[in-house]
């Protein structure tokens, strides 16, 4: 049944730009499959789902998909897309982004593996990074202003 919900989730955002879990747990219910919020919360988590910006510049749920040869990119493309700004504050990087779209930066943050960072933490349009050092801080920031620039 997990399997079947899972490949509906994957269909219905591809079909539709989905970009609340309340909208496609209503989706997956006209599909047939009774599921509650919480389940649908566990399935974004378990497919890996994250938001990103949508052409008319709405947010909207996706799968980063695994292909070695575009991951740089389609992380870069995340991160172009949803940063406002970026801040260093000894060893955190505080970095604001467009409304619902923190979560997003962080797993590409975090896809990215950059060494600078050890890991990150996502509100609703606010991430905070934590480095080793305020050294580390001031690199993984320069490598995130250099991806603005593009």
């Amino acid at each position: 049944m997990k399997v079947a919900r899972h490949e509906k989730i994957i269909e219905l955002i591809h079909q539709y730009d989905i970009d609340t879990q309340e909208e496609l747990a209503a989706k997956l219910n006209e599909a047939g499959f009774k599921v509650t919020q919480a389940t649908v919360s566990r399935d974004i988590r378990a497919l890996k789902m994250t938001k990103v910006a949508g052409k008319d510049g709405k947010s909207r749920y996706a799968i980063l998909e695994d292909s070695p040869s575009s991951l740089s990119d389609k992380y870069t493309r995340v991160l172009h897309d949803a940063l406002t700004s970026i801040d260093v504050g000894q060893n955190m990087i505080v970095i604001k982004t467009v409304p619902g779209m923190a979560m997003g930066v962080a797993a590409a943050l975090d896809a990215l593996k950059w060494p600078e960072i050890l890991g990150s933490i996502a509100g609703d349009d606010t991430v905070m990074c934590a480095s080793r050092t305020s050294e580390q801080a001031q690199a993984a920031r320069d490598k995130l202003k250099s991806i603005l620039k593009k």
